[in-house]
């Protein structure tokens, strides 16, 4: 399994409620919105995790992170991830994906990343735990 990592900043002319409403509303679903090819396909997984700054236990300071939201998308395997890429980057695609991205985010200059996770045993009695995915229709 891999996790792709995006970081995002929201469009400065947004507030936060209404950065979450366009990107759960709007931009989440925008191939589906304008018949275009899905951009993700086969993707197992598809988050999005809005920053709320928290004081910081040590120093009593909120410190901002830098970023307003966390993506995350879970692939059953690199060549998964690798094709939404190239669906993404398509020349015809871009044009559609940037002026979204626009009314968005604060730049298309936006971290992309993948990681390599470790789960510390967390159980009653330190067994390992898990996240299990349920599809629900």
């Amino acid at each position: 399994m891999l996790k792709q990592i995006c970081f995002f900043r929201k469009n400065p002319n947004m507030t936060m409620d209404e950065f979450m409403d366009y990107y759960e509303n709007q931009h989440s679903q925008l191939a589906k919105k304008s018949g275009a090819k899905p951009a993700i396909p086969n993707a197992v997984r598809y988050v999005r995790r809005y920053l709320q700054p928290e004081r910081n236990p040590i120093t009593g300071e909120i410190h901002d992170s830098g970023y307003d939201c966390i993506m995350e998308i879970w692939w059953n395997s690199r060549e998964d991830f690798e094709n939404s890429q190239r669906i993404i980057s398509d020349p015809e695609r871009m044009p559609m994906t940037k002026a979204d991205e626009a009314k968005l985010f604060a730049s298309h200059a936006n971290p992309v990343a993948t990681c390599i996770e470790y789960d510390s045993p967390m159980g009653p009695n330190g067994e390992q735990t898990q996240v299990e995915v349920r599809y629900e229709g």
